[in-house]
């Protein structure tokens, strides 16, 4: 059982920004919405820019939301659904 739930939105801007503004480690599925008017990139290890279609999931185990870093065209968003374990 998770001892936290994640459940939120995050708007995109034009710059990176991280999906938490303090550690948060947790077990997440991040999904770019498939109502987003376009697509959203996530800053690689290397700094490259990674390209997420619409409609683009992937879930993740243990790791920091503060460290994940998203962005793309100004109001739409990503969903980080899933919890944190103790």
């Amino acid at each position: 059982m998770p001892h936290n739930i994640i459940m939120r939105t995050c708007s995109v801007t034009a710059e990176y920004q991280p999906l938490s503004a303090v550690s948060l480690i947790g077990s997440v599925t991040i999904s770019a919405l498939p109502s987003n008017t376009g697509d959203v990139f996530f800053r690689g290890d290397d700094g490259s820019d990674v390209w997420w279609p619409r409609g683009c999931w992937f879930c993740f185990h243990s790791v920091d939301l503060s460290n994940i870093f998203v962005k793309g065209t100004p109001g739409d968003a990503v969903s980080v659904i899933g919890g944190t374990w103790s």
